[in-house]
């Protein structure tokens, strides 16, 4: 191929790469999420721009005459690199690499030689490129190998020869083009480049070792992202998320972010968990009371492969809570409320649990007793003092629960005997014997005989006899004791008092009756009479017979009985 025909080829191509630059910037802007270098790297790097080439070298050209005239490089200031970047990572890649130097052939002033030589470079290289991205700036360095077609100093022909560049420089990352656009300040390489032109005079042969400082700048297309695809998502819930033991719990964990292509396989894990694909029952009768969680993972991939990427997985946790159960509740009645000593009462129970479960009543009492185990039960007042008596009713669930419950039952006291009252017995007549008016006669006995009998029957009662006299005897008692205000021996007889005393001497002694059991008195009432009467245990004789005056006993002697004499008959 000629020299000519080659440069063509070189343009064009250049040509071609920078024309597709900004195609592939719209591509980007329209088409890419809005990361910066550092964040997101790019996958392909593409860059176009200016080149300046400082080749240092001699090629020693043979002459007609034997001798060989040496001609030097000169620098080439005008030029144009294009390269293409592959990333495998962050940081390594493949870099594809296009560079040409010189002007033209012919074109007057484009170099300046030693002679006016026409120096030409065209090279083609490949190579690993290393980048370090930083938040606005990304240096790098390469190493590339490849061929160079060289054009000699002294119109020597092109000839093909092999490449090394070895070098690196510094990409200022814009945010123009959602950050897709860098500039490539400066691209500073060494480069190495043979070429052997021959031995003969014409065309100019000779070799030429070229070592060149090649300097660029310009512009950088990130094409592509080494950001990972967005990760799977996932949710898990719990429904219902707060139960009572034995109520069941469903878990749902919903994945996001999915890729349709890839196998899923869903895991659900915790106490009590039975799961089936992204669904899980949790059965919680067994569970203690408190907050319980469920772990979902979720891992998409090739089978047998999935979840070894980072952003192929995800996890997620669902809480639900294990209420305890509820106390029962109770109340708790008597009927009757008030009973007589001995009687019974019903009591019943109304228990309530609010989770319906299975329960037992029990009952107590704080006198008496109390039978029964369901919801009735019967309470018994024997033995128990009268007043409230207080009533427990208890109930209790089969987790332990208890509630307790009062009532009360009131044992009237029994009513009072009725009030025992002084009895009137039979009376005594002294009116019959007028010379013993004071007398108990054989009349007087038989009544006298029956009040014995009634204290006899009756241990506890007592007897009054009451003693009368009428208004003479009244007249002649008055009338001794005011003589026996001056005569100390007078004798005074009160014939009340006399009566009631000789008729309680009859009662002790005949009849054999405790004289403490026996009491005297006197009444103003006119009369010539003993009145008995009889006083049971608690009466009040003094409420019920009003008027008496007690007779003192000491002063009051009992008469003895004598019989009357025998009337002397005429003869």
């Amino acid at each position: 191929m000629q020299a000519p025909d080659l440069r063509t080829v070189g343009r064009v191509l250049a040509l071609v790469l920078l024309g597709s630059l900004p195609v592939a910037l719209a591509a980007q802007a329209a088409s890419s999420a809005k990361y910066s270098s550092n964040d997101s790297p790019s996958r392909f790097d593409i860059f176009a721009g200016y080149s300046y080439l400082a080749p240092k070298g001699t090629v020693q050209v043979p002459q007609p005459s034997g001798s060989a005239v040496p001609y030097s490089y000169d620098a080439v200031n005008v030029g144009a690199i294009v390269s293409g970047a592959y990333y495998f990572n962050r940081f390594v890649g493949v870099q594809a690499e296009l560079a040409e130097h010189e002007w033209g052939q012919g074109v007057p002033g484009s170099n300046v030689g030693t002679r006016g030589n026409d120096d030409g470079f065209a090279t083609f290289s490949g190579g690993l490129i290393f980048r370090f991205p930083q938040e606005n700036i990304t240096p790098f360095a390469h190493a590339l190998v490849g061929a160079s077609y060289i054009d000699g100093p002294f119109h020597n022909p092109y000839k093909w020869g092999p490449d090394l560049t070895v070098g690196g420089g510094m990409d200022y990352e814009t945010p123009w083009f959602n950050h897709h656009l860098a500039i490539r300040v400066f691209q500073a390489d060494y480069e190495y480049m043979h070429a052997d032109f021959g031995t003969q005079a014409n065309p100019p042969g000779g070799r030429a070792n070229v070592d060149a400082a090649r300097l660029s700048a310009g512009v950088v297309i990130h094409v592509g992202s080494l950001a990972p695809p967005p990760p799977v998502t996932l949710a898990c819930s719990a429904s219902p998320d707060s139960v009572f033991p034995g109520e069941p719990v469903t878990i749902t964990a919903t994945a996001g972010g999915l890729n349709p292509k890839d196998h899923v396989i869903y895991a659900l894990s915790g106490e009590s968990v039975t799961a089936t694909d992204n669904t899980a029952k949790v059965d919680t009768a067994s569970l203690a009371p408190g907050q319980h969680t469920v772990n979902c993972n979720v891992k998409e991939g090739k089978p047998g492969k999935e979840g070894l990427k980072p952003w192929e997985s995800a996890q997620a946790t669902a809480n639900y809570t294990v209420k305890e159960f509820e106390p029962p509740t109770i109340s708790c009645s008597a009927s009757p409320t008030t009973i007589k000593p001995g009687d019974t009462a019903t009591v019943t129970a109304t228990g309530v649990s609010p989770q319906n479960r299975p329960l037992t009543y029990s009952y107590s009492a704080s006198a008496g007793t109390i039978t029964g185990s369901g919801t009735t039960a019967e309470y018994s007042s024997a033995g128990a003092p009268t007043g409230a008596v207080g009533i427990t009713c208890n109930v209790s669930d089969d987790k332990g629960h208890s509630a307790t419950g009062q009532t009360s039952v009131t044992i009237e006291a029994p009513p009072p005997p009725p009030q025992p009252h002084a009895q009137t017995l039979c009376s005594i007549s002294f009116a019959n014997d007028l010379k013993r008016p004071t007398r108990v006669d054989n009349e007087a006995k038989a009544c006298l005989d029956q009040v014995a009998l009634d204290l006899k029957q009756q241990a506890d009662a007592k007897a009054v006899v009451v003693g009368e006299s009428n208004d003479k005897e009244k007249a002649t008692t008055a009338k001794q004791e005011k003589f026996a205000e001056k005569h100390k021996k007078a004798i005074v007889e009160d014939f009340a008092a006399q009566r009631a005393v000789n008729a309680k001497d009859y009662l002790v002694t005949e009849q054999g009756i405790d004289a403490s059991r026996i009491s005297v008195a006197t009444t103003p009432t006119d009369g010539q009479t003993v009145q008995n009467y009889l006083v049971p245990a608690g009466a009040d004789f003094g409420t019920d017979v009003t008027g008496t005056t007690p007779v003192d006993e000491t002063t009051v002697k009992p008469e003895v009985r004598k019989p009357l004499p025998e009337r002397q008959h005429a003869k």
